[in-house]
């Protein structure tokens, strides 16, 4: 039997990330700035077309726990990798980053292991192309009970959220974690992720969670609403506590009617990769170690600054001790 501080369920992909500038996304039909999905031939044009391609384990969730294990968190992620190259390459880096890696690649899938392939511009946009290969394949053989059972916080990927299988794997995670004594929340992950299941987001939501993490675009997907206050009071409403990045305008914190407003120093990216993610990884790690939820956020908030100030998704700098720097540890 395990027992973790934090367990991560969510899309296991390959992450190649390589420079490249407007001309070259134009020539390649790349559009600018978004995550689009992309077939398997295609994707192994756009990896033939990559220079000084750097090649890591990701995945939005994936990210978060894996930044999550560098500020000292025990830490578990499940995913789904087939037995290739790729596959066996992301299982072994996220052991060998400290990170227990649930599940074993899978010898007869059907798919192969996804990958994304992530172009960033000068100006630090991302513009990423994901083939999803095995990960959506995810359901609840692959989610073990004795490892949900026993998760302090459970952390789920709106992304999978788009397959039944993955919604009754959710479901069934988050109930197993919420009856050890834990607390389970998501990552919206995406606004159209929302539009196709709204009814599915709203009932896990209010019944299964007890924390959302989401942009404002996300957050007010929920409810179909350009007013991010009412988005806000209305998630807060069906959920103990609701966190929202806003970008360079700071975070807010809703915990019932009681908010608080975190503002961040604007910076100019890298690369934005990541920024989400490491920001979830620093609040659940203040929420793991009993810190107060303003000091969550900026923890959060130190943690993706750090990120968008190099090329990839997860942290290079010696988190610990930037956060003593800080004042924040």
């Amino acid at each position: 039997m395990s027992n973790y501080d934090l367990v991560g369920i969510g899309n296991a992909v390959v992450d190649v990330i390589t420079q490249s500038d407007d001309s070259f996304l134009d020539h390649m039909g790349i559009e600018k700035g978004i995550m689009q999905l992309i077939e398997q031939d295609r994707a192994e044009v756009l990896y033939g077309a990559m220079d000084s391609r750097v090649q890591t384990p990701g995945g939005s969730v994936a990210n978060t726990i894996a930044g999550a294990g560098t500020l000292g968190l025990e830490a578990a992620f499940i995913g789904r990798v087939r037995d290739d190259a790729l596959g066996r390459f992301y299982a072994d880096a996220m052991n060998e980053n400290g990170i227990d890696f649930v599940n074993p690649p899978v010898p007869d899938g059907e798919l192969p292991t996804s990958r994304s392939m992530i172009f960033v511009s000068p100006d630090g946009e991302r513009s990423m192309n994901t083939y999803l290969g095995i990960s959506t394949g995810l359901s609840s053989v692959d989610v073990p009970r004795d490892v949900t059972g026993n998760a302090r916080i459970m952390f789920l990927e709106g992304y999978l959220f788009d397959h039944d299988a993955g919604k009754t794997a959710f479901r069934e995670a988050a109930r197993a974690t919420r009856a050890g004594g834990g607390k389970t929340g998501i990552a919206i992950s995406d606004p159209f992720c929302v539009d196709r299941h709204r009814a599915d987001f709203l009932s896990l939501i209010q019944h299964d969670l007890d924390f959302v993490i989401g942009n404002e675009a996300e957050i007010q997907s929920l409810f179909e609403t350009d007013h991010l206050n009412d988005a806000l009071m209305m998630t807060a409403a069906m959920c103990p506590l609701v966190v929202c990045t806003r970008s360079g305008d700071g975070v807010t914190v809703m915990e019932g009617t009681s908010r608080l407003d975190i503002p961040v120093d604007r910076i100019t990216p890298v690369d934005a990769t990541g920024a989400g993610d490491q920001f979830a990884a620093g609040f659940l790690y203040g929420m793991a170690t009993g810190r107060d939820l303003e000091t969550c956020a900026r923890i959060g908030c130190v943690c993706a600054s750090e990120v968008i100030s190099h090329i990839g998704p997860r942290p290079e700098a010696d988190m610990p001790e930037l956060l003593r720097n800080k004042g924040l540890l």
